[in-house]
């Protein structure tokens, strides 16, 4: 469990290279893009906030599309809540590393104490070494040069979908995953930077309502239904 859990850890914490390389293209400072790091330490909101400031959105857009990205996080905490059990005093800290990739491994352990243990190494092996790829992508970016020639920007929507793909296993995620990807793709000629992955955001309630509307309608036309 402790191997699994620094895989992933230390596979994923690899790609803040790439964010901090991403950032620095878009126009950040060195301590903006480690204070990033440091302080959201959410790999899909960061990638979207300077994707959408590196294509001109506007800051407001993309602070909003990064939160709601980030809002995600605050469910993982509610199960997480439950799983691991800390005491209160170490939930304000533990608060900082509920994300993905230490939801994923926690989940996965059959006892409080692998959970436990598997949120601690992942949290731990992720943050230390995601600030430190951070920090030395923003230093490398000039020596890199032009960011877009090599993709990298690609690589923070690519790691999120890794993670996100496996997740998806029912008719009603299918639903969601697909409008949302509809939307987002489709608005992008339309709508200013940023403003795409808002709207996206309307997939989960716009399905969810779409079938129980559904339900109420086919509960309707069975014999003796409400009416």
């Amino acid at each position: 469990m402790v191997r699994d859990a620094l895989g992933v850890g230390v596979a994923v914490g690899l790609s803040g290279f790439a964010f901090g390389v991403t950032s620095a293209g878009s126009g950040l400072g060195l301590l903006q893009t480690c204070a990033l790091s440091l302080l959201v330490f959410t790999g899909a909101s960061q990638f979207a906030l300077v994707g959408a400031l590196a294509a001109g959105g506007n800051p407001l857009t993309a602070a909003a599309g990064a939160f709601f990205l980030g809002v995600r996080n605050a469910f993982y905490g509610l199960r997480l809540s439950q799983v691991l059990a800390l005491p209160r005093a170490v939930r304000p800290f533990a608060a900082q590393w509920v994300i993905d990739e230490t939801t994923a491994v926690s989940l996965a352990q059959p006892t409080r104490r692998g959970a436990r243990l598997g949120f601690a190494v992942t949290g731990l092996s992720l943050y230390l070494l995601w600030n430190l790829t951070t920090l030395l992508g923003a230093l490398g970016a000039k020596a890199i040069g032009d960011t877009d020639a090599w993709g990298l920007d690609a690589a923070g929507p690519a790691v999120f979908l890794a993670l996100l793909a496996p997740m998806v296993r029912s008719t009603t995620e299918r639903a969601v995953a697909t409008l949302a990807v509809l939307l987002g793709l489709g608005l992008l000629p339309v709508l200013p930077a940023g403003a795409p992955v808002l709207v996206a955001a309307l997939a989960a309630p716009a399905v969810l309502w779409a079938q129980g509307h559904r339900r109420g309608r086919t509960h309707d036309d069975v014999p003796g239904g409400h009416r």
